[in-house]
């Protein structure tokens, strides 16, 4: 019997599968962070879309509380 010869590329599918995992995995963490970084950071306009509210808004600073652990 005449023996059969392999091709290297069924000894790569392993690889091959987690290089692209890899490529689609970069690209869709990189859509959800910019998108993140976006929306945190947009100037839109509120729902009332008021001009004196965005004036109110731009010239207090956004407040923030933490909690703090005392001992």
């Amino acid at each position: 019997m005449k023996a059969r010869s392999f091709t290297s590329a069924g000894a790569l599918h392993p690889v091959l599968f987690f290089a692209v995992m890899y490529v689609v995995v970069l690209l869709l963490s990189i859509f959800i962070c910019s998108s993140l970084f976006y929306t945190f950071n947009s100037d839109s306009y509120s729902n009332s879309g008021s001009p004196k509210t965005e004036s109110a808004k731009k010239s207090m600073p956004i407040q923030v509380s933490t909690a703090v652990l005392v001992r």
